[in-house]
């Protein structure tokens, strides 16, 4: 293998996402795997089987983990997570705990956006969002939740939570 295909491996694996704590974008990430495969041409990387991802207090469950870099554009990676289900969890800077769980997650760093599809749960402490698909825009701090058509979206926030704001 070429030392520019290391580099480029080394750097796809070495990006930080923002959607953890504020020292967490500072800190390696490390994905360990049964199986991984680099294919040089779509700048993809595959991880498979018994995936764990952790960078600083993030980390990512899955079966499957996606890491793709559009040519030349670092800092554009998107991560997908596959799963039954895929999940995460992540320490928020106030020193609580977000964790979530889909059949799918995508988060894409630079629009600091993340995507939970089929069976989406998003938790914190004992509130929960339920819905077919959940997503969080990291940056503006919105989050939408959708049933589908089949499905309703479930929310339960508990009451301590409520008189805490």
């Amino acid at each position: 293998m070429k030392l520019s295909h290391i580099s480029l491996l080394a750097g796809l694996l070495l990006s930080s996402p923002s959607w953890a704590l504020s020292s967490d974008t500072e800190q390696p990430i490390h994905i360990n795997s049964n199986s991984q495969s680099f294919d040089m041409q779509s700048n993809q990387v595959t991880f498979i089987g018994d995936v764990t991802l952790k960078q600083g207090s993030i980390e990512i469950f899955a079966d499957k983990l996606i890491v793709i870099r559009p040519q030349g554009q670092e800092g554009r990676e998107i991560l997908e997570a596959y799963g039954n289900p895929a999940r995460f969890s992540q320490l928020t800077d106030d020193g609580k705990t977000l964790k979530g769980k889909a059949d799918k997650l995508r988060y894409e760093l630079e629009k600091e956006f993340l995507k939970m599809t089929n069976k989406a749960e998003l938790k914190q402490d004992d509130s929960i969002i339920k819905g077919k698909v959940i997503t969080y825009n990291m940056k503006t701090q919105k989050l939408i939740a959708d049933g589908g058509k089949d499905e309703r979206v479930t929310t339960i926030l508990q009451p301590t939570q409520l008189n805490n704001k």
